[in-house]
């Protein structure tokens, strides 16, 4: 649950996290042809421009939740199926290379004894928020990015009558799955393997 006396370290990597993998949407949709998040004040790291109220209280309180999806035309993809793919992707992908990266700064500074107490608890919330959000944001339940790239390996009427479905009640999915702990068993696996791969690569170098 939220301790009031992190906030320090777990409020400014929450941040960082959301408005990284939100602003790697943006400027990939921009990038394949999409100009809409940029039309829509999307490309941008200010935090403010990316917060959903209610997914930032969820992932403060239970360490999972979303950000506001960006808005994107894949008619102006100059390849429609690629750009969704990589525009779906790019999110948790960001994510994941900002934990690699926070576990790097951690190893070095240590290396070089100027790992401070509040720069290690700052790092670590860091490396957490990303790669639970990173792994989220892959499950397959609408809006998540997961739902978007499913929706291009799925057979068109396959992938219409599953969002017609899920999609109704997606929103209800993720707040059930998450308010009840069910999601840190779907999740922790992932996080687990990719940080034991972190920590194998970091290893081999340091």
């Amino acid at each position: 649950m939220f301790d009031f006396g992190s906030m320090i370290y777990t409020v400014p990597a929450l941040l960082i996290a959301i408005t990284i993998h939100e602003y790697a949407h943006a400027v990939t949709a921009d990038a394949m042809g999409d100009p809409t998040p940029r039309y829509l004040g999307r490309l941008t790291f200010n935090p403010l421009a990316h917060l959903d109220i209610l997914g930032a209280v969820m992932l403060a309180l239970f360490h999972f939740g979303w950000a506001k999806p960006v808005a994107i035309n894949p008619n102006n993809f100059r390849n429609r199926r690629e750009g969704m793919i990589k525009v779906s992707l790019a999110g948790p992908a960001a994510n994941l290379f900002l934990c690699f990266l926070a576990a790097l700064i951690m190893v070095v500074m240590g290396k070089f004894k100027v790992l401070t107490p509040g720069v290690s608890a700052f790092l670590l919330w860091t490396m957490q928020y990303n790669v639970w959000f990173a792994f989220f944001n892959l499950l397959p339940i609408p809006p998540l990015d997961g739902s978007r790239l499913l929706d291009e390996f799925l057979p068109p009427a396959t992938a219409y009558k599953y969002n017609s479905f899920v999609g109704a009640y997606g929103l209800y999915i993720l707040i059930a799955l998450v308010a009840s702990g069910l999601i840190s068993y779907i999740i922790t696996p992932f996080a687990m393997a990719y940080l034991d791969l972190v920590n194998l690569v970091l290893g081999i170098f340091f």
